[in-house]
């Protein structure tokens, strides 16, 4: 089959050349817009006649693509002669929102028929998002909420599944006895180095300071070796510095005796490219190093989501939450902690080696939570407002919460 490209101003002329060229009967292949005007591919009815017929029965009519769109062929006088072909891609894209707008509209009627028919639930629903969790995350708890249960109860079988399904490492003295190498890792200023030195102080006060080791990747701010070697001289203990990969390696085959190695690293925002190699950094020795995310507690939903993702890699120990003693709500961190399946370690309070440093738990950071169940604030959600909010897209479709154990 032969096919000619025809290049006009506008579609009348692309139209125009090719009925002069091939004739009236001539078939469009495909058109799209170039920067010269309107490109029009194009054959005679005879070759696109002999392409059909050549072909097996079962097998449907060719459809041609060009560059911009996919169109199956027509006869030039099928055409309006003031225009082209219409886009498809944009039709189908006025499709898709119709769709959307229906399914988000249906969503809403169905909740605000459920809202007169369930109201504990729906109490459950309202409390639970004024606190602040995630649309994905209330909606699964009040979804799940025994319908004989009043509002009161509701709200601590809430609280019951959380501290459930809210994993920490238990007694302190198993991580401190079990030992290791440990990197803590997160975005800058979360609060790493103090970490460290408290976990550290934590150990020295458990089994001395022999077997403990501590390393710094952070030659990047000013001061920053100093300051981890100013607690490392306090404790007693010795403070190695490691520029890349391969002086970690040096430094972790010299230190291979040592019961506990604590590395300090450079922090970097969630969305550097440097993530990547850092993490790479860390798993390329031949000892296995266990990292531990730092997480501020001040930060919002969003913010700590970006986080995890993008210093989870191959997979993350667990994390310390850090700065409690600021945040105004605990709500959006236990949140992403749950749905993202994480570990709590530690939970740091104030600046104080080691006296701001307590082993996470779970009982209290829940109950620490609700407190905030009177406060008011711009977020907070009357019961007309719940079923525009929750027929949105992301909270039905969300599946985070599916592994949330509600029995």
């Amino acid at each position: 089959m032969k096919v000619q490209r025809f290049i006009g101003i506008n579609g009348r002329e692309a139209l125009g050349l090719v009925r002069m060229a091939l004739g009236p009967e001539a078939m469009i292949l495909s058109n799209r817009t170039v920067a010269q005007g309107i490109e029009i591919l194009a054959c005679s009815s005879q070759d696109f006649n002999g392409i059909i017929e050549s072909t097996e029965p079962a097998i449907s009519p060719p459809v041609l693509r060009s560059e911009s769109r996919l169109l199956p062929a027509q006869p030039l006088s099928t055409l309006n002669h003031t225009k082209v072909m219409p886009d498809i891609s944009e039709l189908m894209g006025e499709l898709k929102a119709m769709r959307n707008s229906l399914e988000s509209q249906i969503a809403e009627i169905s909740w605000a028929g459920n809202q007169q028919k369930t109201p504990t639930k729906n109490g459950v629903l309202r409390e639970l998002l004024n606190l602040g969790f995630s649309a994905t995350l209330a909606r699964y708890l009040s979804d799940n909420t025994p319908a004989t249960m009043n509002l009161e109860e509701g709200l601590q079988w809430s609280k019951n599944v959380l501290i459930r399904n809210l994993a920490t490492i238990g007694q302190e003295d198993q991580f401190l006895d079990q030992g290791g190498v440990y990197a803590l890792v997160g975005p800058t200023g979360v609060g790493k180095t103090t970490t460290t030195a408290k976990l550290a102080a934590r150990y020295v006060m458990r089994h001395g300071t022999k077997n403990l080791a501590l390393i710094t990747t952070d030659g990047y701010r000013i001061g920053a070796h100093e300051q981890l070697r100013i607690y490392g001289k306090i404790l007693g203990v010795m403070v190695h510095s490691v520029k890349d990969e391969v002086d970690l390696r040096i430094a972790l085959e010299e230190l291979k005796s040592k019961h506990m190695v604590l590395i300090d690293t450079v922090g970097m925002s969630q969305r550097d490219q440097m993530v990547t190699e850092q993490i790479s950094m860390l798993n390329g020795t031949k000892f296995p190093v266990k990292r531990l995310l730092c997480l501020n507690t001040t930060s919002n939903m969003e913010t700590l989501n970006e986080v995890v993702t993008a210093y989870r890699g191959s997979g993350l120990e667990g994390c310390i939450l850090t700065k409690l003693d600021e945040a105004a709500v605990l709500s959006h961190t236990i949140d992403v902690v749950l749905r993202q399946k994480l570990r709590l370690f530690y939970v740091g309070t104030g600046q104080r080696v080691p006296e701001d440093l307590a082993v996470a738990s779970a009982k209290s950071l829940v109950e620490e939570t609700f407190k905030k169940l009177d406060f008011v604030d711009s977020n907070h959600f009357e019961d007309s407002e719940l079923s525009t909010l929750m027929s949105t897209k992301s909270a039905r479709e969300d599946v985070s919460v599916r592994g949330i154990y509600v029995a």
